[in-house]
């Protein structure tokens, strides 16, 4: 009975394998690399191989599960990116692409069979708890990775709201170390804005979800409300952003884009190319845009930023991205489930592969801190004895006369009273103005690469103002 019931599992699966085959070798006679026979031995193969486990192995298990198994295996050995999807699994993907589902809020590939964080997303317990672009996950609540496919170890860092789970990570050449985090709703809110320093429009976009584009387009409308004709150019920050939908990121680059070729896509076949370009209109009016990236910024992303630079219709500043060019097409399968398949890479406008490579910053720019320097006390010309006096300078009121010896001191203020700070020769912190009207809040000062992007922006708006 055993036999029959294994013989009845091998002919299904031949008799199902069969027709893609054909379909394949039809396509491209050499793809197949064999003939028929060949694929029946290798189906006779698996199915001696799942029959005996299943027969001898040391606990019972179940062929569902063995196959599934299986599946992912022949997926996950292609590239980091291909596998299988149970009907759960496919249904939690469907709703992340809504912009809401439960986790630690944490992108995440498969590098040498460890978990690589791409980049944790904004407020979510990942980002909060410090994880970066790069760290390396090798074990959760102490059972190692090694050994699981790149899905299984996503399943098992999601579950109930509420739980928590320990993430053991190897971060460069520092000693590893635990993080405890606590598994929350990510509710994905992928675009935050602000008006910079008064005159710069800032938009970070997070993750390519559905809600980006109509985000992006409403955070342009309303800085330029708010900012009026003061407003000299934007930065669109994609830094650790980690991709997402492609219609998303052909539509935002399509915003900023008159014209011209937004991305391409290139299949196996050569003559399978599928371009999208951008329409007539640019939102932002032709001002300057500065588009900031670092390595944790990939896909979609990386397809923005290629887009926005091959045109030169924005200066990319920051560091070197990712490097994920390749496409992954979603596709049902029987009983419930979905394939995760890479079946096409992208290039940028100008031919450019992005896979592995990434997309090279215009200026490059190393997050850095921000330390302010003690100077001496200020020594100029206008010190100097018998300074030549400046002909604009205007007239200055004689100082008061200075008390003399015997002279009545003023009256010691009285607790209640209120002080003329300026009268007493002495100045408050909170009373020094900003040394310049333009400078960004102090708040983000310690971004340094944002500050670089602000300064570029404004010397780009100078140049053209005068050169108008």
């Amino acid at each position: 009975m055993t036999f029959l019931r294994f013989a009845s599992l091998a002919t299904a699966v031949a008799f199902l394998a069969a027709p893609a085959l054909a379909q394949t070798k039809a396509a491209d006679p050499k793809a197949a690399g064999g003939d028929k026979s060949e694929l029946y031995q290798q189906l006779n193969l698996f199915g001696d191989v799942l029959e005996r486990i299943r027969r001898d192995y040391v606990e019972p298990v179940e062929e569902k599960q063995l196959i599934e198994n299986a599946i992912n295996g022949m997926l996950s050995a292609l590239d980091p990116h291909s596998s299988y999807m149970n009907p759960k699994s496919y249904k939690d993907m469907q709703v992340q692409t809504k912009g809401e589902f439960g986790g630690l809020g944490i992108e995440v590939t498969m590098d040498n069979g460890v978990i690589k964080v791409v980049s944790p997303i904004d407020d979510t317990p990942a980002s909060r708890a410090g994880i970066q672009p790069g760290d390396l996950i090798f074990a959760l609540d102490g059972e190692p990775v090694q050994g699981l496919t790149l899905q299984e170890a996503v399943e098992r860092m999601r579950g109930k709201v509420g739980t928590p789970i320990k993430v053991s990570i190897r971060r460069g050449t520092k000693d590893p170390f635990d993080v405890s985090l606590t598994r929350e709703t990510i509710k994905v809110k992928p675009v935050k804005f602000r008006l910079e320093g008064g005159d710069i429009g800032y938009i970070r976009v997070t993750s390519f979800t559905e809600q980006t584009t109509p985000g992006v387009l409403d955070a342009v409308e309303k800085l330029k409300k708010e900012a009026g004709n003061k407003l000299k150019g934007y930065i669109i920050d994609l830094r650790n952003n980690p991709g997402g939908l492609l219609d998303q990121a052909i539509a935002m680059s399509d915003a900023f884009l008159d014209k011209g070729e937004i991305v391409s896509v290139k299949a196996r076949k050569n003559d399978e190319v599928q371009r999208w370009n951008a329409k007539p209109g640019d939102v932002a009016g032709g001002l300057p845009i500065v588009v900031l990236m670092n390595g944790g910024s990939a896909s979609a992303s990386e397809i923005v930023a290629g887009a926005l630079q091959d045109h030169r219709r924005a200066i990319v500043l920051g560091t070197r991205s990712f490097g994920k060019g390749s496409v992954q097409t979603i596709m049902q399968v029987t009983g419930g489930g979905a394939i995760r398949l890479t079946t096409a890479l992208y290039f940028t406008p100008s031919g450019r592969s992005i896979q592995k490579e990434g997309i090279k910053p215009d200026i490059e720019v190393e997050p850095a801190k921000i330390e302010n320097i003690q100077q001496r006390s200020n020594f100029r010309e206008e010190n100097l004895r018998r300074s030549i006096t400046n002909p604009n300078e205007k007239p200055v009121a004689p100082p008061a006369p200075q008390a003399k010896p015997g002279d009545a001191k003023p009256e010691a203020a009285k607790p209640g009273d209120k002080t003329d700070d300026k009268a007493a020769g002495q100045t408050t912190p909170q009373a020094t103005p900003s040394g310049d009207p333009d400078e960004p809040p102090k708040e983000q000062a310690a971004d340094y690469q944002l500050l670089r992007a602000a300064d570029l922006i404004r010397g780009i708006s100078l140049y053209s103002s005068k050169a108008n």
